[in-house]
């Protein structure tokens, strides 16, 4: 059977990057774009507060064409609703009817896009779904993916890991009860090298700050 031609929801960060590789291995999906939402005012993707730069580099990086679901601060879920639903329709008429997610095991997120793309008449694909996160974190760190933490909940994890390498010591490090993966919004990393990518990203580290309750650490293109 053919792979349906699919839009990676692509957040940034090693968890869509992860899965964009696994939907393609196990012939999920024939993933021919990218679909990210963008925060408005930062000019930043959402929550994970990457810049548009680095952003457009990944695009670059992966070769695909991308869709930018832009969206105000703070913004209700009526709003994103509205927008992705248009995005959807635009992704429809350009005969894509599905949409890669990197989602890992929260069950409440799952039947929500589930009802959210059913109502679009779009089907959402989780080619990570209930894999340990222990082994897969560290299957992504053994396939060649680089990440650094760029946005943290300092109410579950040090200030200090902000900017830290995703990597087998960053790992072993984690406070006990933390997600390898940060699964429950422990952190949220940016994928700047891996086999998703034609080339590794030359990146550096910026300014740190600390916004509507989060840590974020810039990281830069070079």
């Amino acid at each position: 059977m053919t792979a349906p031609k699919a839009f990676i929801s692509w957040s940034s960060g090693k968890d869509s990057a992860y899965a964009l590789c696994e939907a393609r291995a196990a012939g999920l999906a024939d993933v021919v774009g990218a679909v990210t939402t963008f925060s408005e005012i930062y000019d930043r993707v959402a929550m994970h507060g990457v810049r548009a730069s680095l952003l457009e580099r990944q695009i670059a990086a992966l070769g695909l064409p991308s869709l930018r679901v832009m969206l105000p601060t703070p913004c209700s879920n009526e709003v994103y609703e509205a927008r992705f639903a248009a995005a959807c329709e635009q992704l429809k008429r350009d005969g894509i009817r599905h949409i890669v997610f990197g989602d890992l095991y929260l069950e409440d997120i799952r039947a929500y896009r589930e009802r959210q793309l059913a109502a679009l008449g779009m089907t959402p694909i989780f080619p990570l779904w209930r894999r340990p996160t222990a082994e897969l974190a560290r299957a992504m760190i053994a396939s060649g993916l680089v990440a650094h933490l760029v946005c943290l909940d300092p109410r579950r994890l040090p200030r200090e890991f902000a900017g830290r390498r995703f990597d087998a010591q960053l790992l072993d490090d984690l406070p006990p009860g933390v997600d390898p993966c940060g699964e429950n919004g422990e952190f949220h990393t940016v994928v700047t090298a891996g086999p998703m990518f034609a080339a590794p990203i030359p990146v550096k580290p910026g300014e740190g700050v600390e916004r509507d309750g989060f840590v974020f650490a810039d990281v830069l293109d070079v």
